[in-house]
């Protein structure tokens, strides 16, 4: 099947009834000490499960046949919360595997969402391994994080909804990890007919070039996998399904310092009271850290992807 605009609008007729369309918000770069050029940033933070990962969790659920032995999936931890959640919906057994680096905030929630649990080894590639050999003996469908053609019609979903929110949109700043949410965006975005109005571009954390190593080698290629995002923009490769849309429709990556991150936290949280967690807020790294410079007049977009953090502190007043 091919990934392009006509199979994301058939998916997302088809998850629709099961996740949110995300609130987008304007401001401007002005408010956050940059230029005065129009911004609008989409919350897919307040999706079911904290991310944007939800949406493609449901698309393998409702497009694939699930068998008795329900579903597994790897995950540094956004993945798996959105696959137990939407498991839990549907009333289907879920194995979830996470590495060690998962943050306690995703562990306490897939826990919480009642799927079986099993945190083992340091990096995401372990915990994958671990899941292939369950699906080998249990027989459970695998939902991969990002290379599966299901998984990137169900995010090329977010850009579905954001071209309809914002239709004057020039520029949209996606984080990558693995890459089936700038896959699936670059998809519908890139392939629509006629000439390409949306530029697409890619944000790395610069401990974790995953998509700008693969370009410059021509293929996926193994990558440095660390820093503050590492549970969630951290695997060694870009997916293969992934990386000839990304070659084709994404129009640059740049990278962007674990400092850069958490200061774009800290922006979101005192601006505009946006609780992202690091991987979340990479992409709106890429402005503040002025990694990218927008045009004079060019209309920015941003996609704070996720959101299971436990950064913002409730603690009661005594």
């Amino acid at each position: 099947m091919a990934i392009d605009r006509g199979a994301i609008e058939k998916t997302h007729a088809v998850i629709r009834p099961h996740v949110r369309v995300t609130p987008v918000v304007e401001a401007s770069g002005a408010d956050l000490g940059l230029g005065p050029f129009p911004l609008t940033l989409k919350l897919e933070l307040l999706q079911h499960a904290g991310a944007f990962k939800t949406r493609g969790a449901f698309a393998n659920l409702l497009l694939r046949t699930v068998p008795a032995a329900g579903v597994v999936a790897a995950s540094g931890g956004n993945h798996g919360v959105a696959v137990a959640y939407a498991a839990r919906r549907l009333g289907v057994p879920a194995r979830i595997f996470v590495p060690t680096v998962a943050s306690a905030a995703k562990i306490d929630r897939i826990r919480a969402h009642g799927a079986d649990l099993v945190v083992t080894g340091e990096r995401y590639a372990d915990a994958l391994a671990a899941s292939e050999a369950w699906i080998a003996e249990s027989g459970a469908l695998p939902i991969h994080a990002y290379d599966q053609i299901e998984t990137l019609f169900g995010q090329g979903t977010v850009g579905m909804e954001f071209e309809q929110q914002d239709p004057q949109l020039d520029t949209l700043l996606v984080a990558v990890g693995g890459g089936g949410l700038i896959g699936g965006i670059a998809a519908w975005f890139g392939d629509a007919d006629g000439p390409r109005r949306v530029k697409v571009v890619g944000v790395e954390p610069e401990t974790a070039p995953t998509l700008t190593w693969a370009l410059r080698a021509g293929h996926p290629v193994d990558s440095p996998a660390g820093g503050i995002a590492a549970d969630s923009l951290a695997p060694r490769q870009v997916g293969s399904l992934m990386f000839p849309i990304a070659q084709r429709n994404v129009s640059e990556v740049v990278l962007v310092a674990d400092s850069a991150i958490r200061d774009a936290q800290m922006a979101l949280w005192t601006t505009m009271r946006v609780a992202s967690e690091p991987g979340g807020a990479a992409a709106f790294a890429a402005l503040l850290s002025r990694r990218y410079t927008p045009a004079a007049g060019e209309r920015v977009g941003v996609l704070v992807c996720g959101g299971n953090t436990s950064a913002v502190d409730f603690t009661p007043v005594r």
